[in-house]
């Protein structure tokens, strides 16, 4: 039996979907059954339930918020991960926690490795780099997979954002400086489902293959969508914002190739299924 959090998010959602279609035994926790803000409210459920695996989908995703939230970023995505292990320690569960590229520092331009130096830029950062701390010092058998600009049907990303601005803008200003791969979670989730079936613990960075800065993922989106509208690529510091965002989200994606896991396919392979997804959901 599987047990995943934050099911009513992008990557839960479609998480649960993949675990439906493989006809896995399940159980769907949203916020009523899990709440990550006290220790109670994060274990009772799991030490009841029993599950053999938890896939830890559920967090504080609100970047530039949390810099205003901290606590509860911290509490949520930190003690709340940190207690939802030891839940799986104390029922001998397997436990899959869903982290981000930014815990690291965004530096150079070369891909980042599972081990290379962590050094958050901000408040979100910090609380996934709690959380994937809490995981690999309490469980053996754990999975900390970082994902990056993470896209799906059920929920807002980037993608929507921009194909609502390509109905209103013939022109957008959009960042160039920051790089990173886009991950859209319906490929994501069938990874997942199969990671959780092997006993290949450790680290892992699973994106969609390839890189482009945020200004390129908007060309793409639009050219896809046969939207006409003029990118201007602009600087981070022409866009100020809240939290601060790292410029270098390239991740390498070597753990996975050891491992024998398969790599995503294209970002750009991606958007043009999601777009696919977004109309027939829309029809």
């Amino acid at each position: 039996m599987i047990l995943v959090t934050g099911v009513t998010g992008q990557l839960g959602h479609d998480v649960v979907k993949e675990l439906e279609r493989r006809g896995e035994k399940f159980i769907a926790a949203t916020r009523k059954e899990i709440n990550l803000l006290t220790e109670d409210g994060a274990k009772n459920f799991i030490l009841e339930k029993k599950p053999d695996t938890v896939i830890h989908c559920a967090a504080y995703t609100a970047v530039d918020k949390a810099e205003s939230e901290a606590e509860t970023a911290l509490t949520v995505n930190g003690l709340g991960t940190r207690w939802i292990a030891t839940a799986c320690r104390e029922i001998g569960a397997k436990m899959l926690f869903v982290s981000t590229d930014y815990v690291f520092g965004g530096d150079g331009r070369a891909p980042y490795e599972i081990d290379s130096e962590k050094a958050p830029v901000n408040t979100y950062g910090r609380s996934k780099l709690l959380g994937e701390d809490a995981v690999a010092a309490i469980l053996e058998k754990n999975f900390v997979v970082r994902i990056s600009w993470v896209f799906g049907i059920n929920g807002k990303n980037f993608v929507k954002t921009m194909l609502n601005l390509a109905d209103k803008n013939k022109k957008l200003k959009i960042v160039d400086d920051q790089v990173g791969s886009p991950t859209y979670t319906a490929d994501l989730a069938p990874l997942l489902c199969d990671m959780v079936k092997t006993e290949k613990f450790g680290f892992y960075h699973a994106t969609n293959e390839g890189f482009c800065s945020w200004a390129e993922f908007a060309e793409e989106i639009f050219k896809q969508a046969g939207k006409k509208v003029e990118v201007e690529k602009i600087a981070t510091v022409d866009y100020p914002t809240p939290a601060k965002r790292p410029f270098n989200s390239r991740m390498s994606k070597k753990s996975l190739d050891d491992a024998g896991f398969k790599r995503l396919p294209s970002w750009q392979s991606a958007v043009e299924r999601y777009l696919k997804e977004l109309k027939k959901s829309q029809a």
